[in-house]
């Protein structure tokens, strides 16, 4: 028997990174808001925070969910029991809203005028850089590890989605329990009986007011959450419908909750829902500079319209059964300080079957990052290098700062404890350097473990920290810097004792860095191939898969997977690559939602698209066959619906190809 068969029983389907879930705008009945730019050159914001969280929830409870006056609150509680305290009264929360909108306003608005970059950008740092072919691979063992540490067994969720975090599932756009499959179609929800030799369609329902749903799966309840369909780009709103499946023939929506605010993160434990939110900013009646309005008058204006704006303007608000209320208590939200970029973030949490029992916290500030553990939320903020690129609007007409990036290259961290629908603040920390997004963020044994890039407080290279909870703060443990000198971080894989770490410029640099000693990580060995992984995969602790990108042998530069060997993570080799040619891009690498791992027939089913003429989408059938890559391609789709594709793995072993229009069974070979 081969290598890989000897040990087939060591390989796993993988927890893995998911992207942005949801795009969120917002109703034109509520209040309009206006998301902060974030920094060019960066992903996202720094904060610095000395502010202030409460325990609480919706208050004026109603009388029961679906009803009208149906959303209900939750008891009050202590669930801030770290270095943050609740604002002390509305008054108290809107004067700081007040006094640093006036800060932040410009004489063009919110930011605005020629250093303005566009509303609602994220703007990521360019990998820098051309592709070059002919870099052999080759491994360089650096320090040896007396016991080396090993990748590790991880399993999809229950539901078939190819998720982060074990035990924490995700929302998709195609759920399963085994013998009934949802998915959502053009803002359908439609059911499948899968139980059978073949599929059979049951039903179909719309999800009315919701756009690009996608859904959670508990027991006989479905969950979709998605942009509210009256809100509009500018707008921020979200809206959870929820579904019963006692009949799966005829599903009913049972429930219709709205809120006005954009949706970040979504995640379930269990029965529960967690959410997080954000509001942006409120959208004002500003003026500009023009004809005889001067610079100085414009930003004398906006400034007045700043400090007229009440408490309502702020805070979002939650709509069930007919009843509209304030989401937060002003006694709920957390008083930051002027480093933290202004916004307002909510979490909230539900039982699946309560959508309108909430229980809401918040904070009038912005992270950007929200990750989650099995029993922990960590939101983080992501700094920027500190150069003028992180400055929004530098100077307004007079000269003054108005709209400062986080040149102080700090990210901080906010750790949550979790409990059924609450979330606990316990403690708060910071370190140099940029947190990409979620997937740089980890938990293991209460240890956390965030992968970080060059800012101005750092040397321009990538490190990896380590941090424990002591008291009411999270404070570095270890940290292993100089990863990839002038390369960026393209992908991150976190195992008990073990990570991953992929950078890039010129070559594809993949470290294996030991973290079975937290207090001092260190470095075991680096790979060097050329090209990229934007996606990591573990089969076990014998094997991982790469997707990515890279030469293609031709003078070309495509999509492309590759197999290592990581038995000794000192000595990691690549045993076989496969490259789809230069018009051909791994959706895995976005959205690993796109990837699917089929222990026991060892194949891997993976989504690619060709653009030309028309955008084409394909499923790659990859086998592992004595330690090499045995391809197929397989045309399933064309243009929108090919992000939509899911190759959904059931307990018995087959699997259901969804596209468009159809959920089938697939054949492997």
């Amino acid at each position: 028997m081969t290598d890989l068969e000897n040990l087939w029983d060591d390989y796993p389907t993988g927890k893995a990174p998911v992207t942005s879930i949801l795009a969120a705008a917002a109703g034109e009945q509520r209040r309009r808001r206006r998301v902060l730019l974030r920094p060019l050159l960066t992903a996202g914001v720094v904060t610095g925070l000395a502010g202030a969280f409460v325990a609480g929830t919706l208050v004026d409870g109603g009388s029961g969910p679906g009803s009208p006056g149906g959303i209900q609150a939750l008891p009050q509680r202590v669930a801030f029991q770290a270095d943050l305290e609740p604002a002390k009264s509305c008054d108290d929360l809107l004067a700081t809203y007040r006094k640093r909108g006036k800060e932040l306003v410009s004489a063009w608005g919110w930011g605005g005028g020629p250093y303005y970059y566009g509303q609602r950008a994220y703007l990521e740092s360019a990998s820098g850089g051309a592709p070059v072919d002919g870099i052999a691979d080759g491994f360089v063992p650096l320090r040896k590890s007396v016991r080396n540490p090993r990748t590790d067994r991880v399993t999809n969720s229950d539901t078939g989605t190819n998720v982060q975090e074990a035990g924490v599932d995700e929302p998709d756009s195609v759920k399963t329990d085994g013998r009934l499959l949802v998915t959502v179609r053009d803002d359908d929800l439609v059911t499948y009986d899968v139980s059978g030799s073949s599929t059979e369609k049951l039903s179909s329902i719309p999800l009315t007011g919701i756009e690009d749903a996608e859904v959670l799966l508990s027991g006989d309840t479905v969950v979709a959450v998605g942009r509210d369909d009256e809100s509009d780009d500018e707008d921020p709103g979200t809206r959870v419908l929820t579904v019963a499946l006692a009949d799966p023939s005829a599903p009913e929506v049972t429930d219709d909750v709205t809120y006005d605010a954009g949706l970040m993160s979504a995640r379930q434990h269990g029965e529960a829902i967690r959410i997080v939110l954000e509001s942006g900013l409120p959208q004002l009646d500003f003026v500009e500079p023009r004809g005889k309005v001067t610079e100085r008058e414009a930003l004398k204006r906006n400034r007045e319209l700043v400090a007229k704006t009440t408490i309502e303007d702020w805070l979002p608000t939650v709509t069930a059964g007919g009843d509209s209320k304030q989401l937060l208590d002003c006694t709920n939200v957390a008083v930051p300080s002027d480093d933290l970029v202004l916004d307002t973030t909510s979490i909230v949490g539900f039982d699946a079957g309560s959508p309108a029992k909430l229980d809401a916290i918040g904070l009038a500030g912005h992270t950007g990052i929200a990750y989650e553990s099995v029993d922990h939320l960590y939101l983080a903020t992501q700094a920027g290098g500190g150069g003028w690129g992180d400055c929004i609007r530098c100077l307004d007409g007079l000269g003054s700062p108005v709209v400062r990036g986080p040149a102080s290259g700090t990210s901080y961290l906010f750790d949550f404890e979790l409990e059924g629908t609450a979330a606990t603040h316990v403690a708060s920390g910071e370190v140099e350097g940029s947190i990409a997004d979620r997937w740089s963020v980890d938990e293991a044994d209460g240890v956390l473990r965030v992968a970080v890039g060059p800012t101005s407080e750092t040397g321009s290279f990538n490190s990896v920290i380590t941090l424990q909870r002591q008291g009411k703060e999270l404070v570095e443990h270890g940290r292993l810097d100089r990863l990839g000198v002038n390369e960026d971080i393209k992908s991150v894989r976190w195992f008990d004792d073990l990570a991953v770490l992929v950078t890039f410029r010129r070559v594809d640099p993949m470290y294996a860095i030991d973290l079975s000693d937290t207090a001092k990580p260190r470095l075991l060995g680096k790979l060097k191939v050329p090209g990229f992984s934007t996606y990591l995969h573990p089969l076990g602790s014998w094997r991982m898969i790469g997707l990515g990108e890279g030469p293609d042998g031709k003078g070309g530069w495509g999509a492309q997977i590759g197999l290592f060997d990581v038995r000794d993570v000192s000595r990691v080799k690549r045993l076989d690559v496969h490259d789809y040619g230069r018009s051909f891009r791994a959706l895995a690498g976005a959205d690993p939602r796109a990837f699917t791992w089929l222990p026991d027939e060892r194949t891997v089913i993976t989504v690619l698209e060709r653009s030309a003429r028309t955008r084409v989408g394909f499923v790659s059938v990859v086998h592992l066959v004595d330690g090499k890559l045995q391809q197929r391609l397989v045309q399933v789709e064309y243009g929108a619906d090919v992000d939509d594709v899911r190759a959904v793995p059931l307990p018995d072993g087959r699997v259901v190809l969804v596209t468009g229009d159809k959920a089938q069974f697939f054949e492997l070979s």
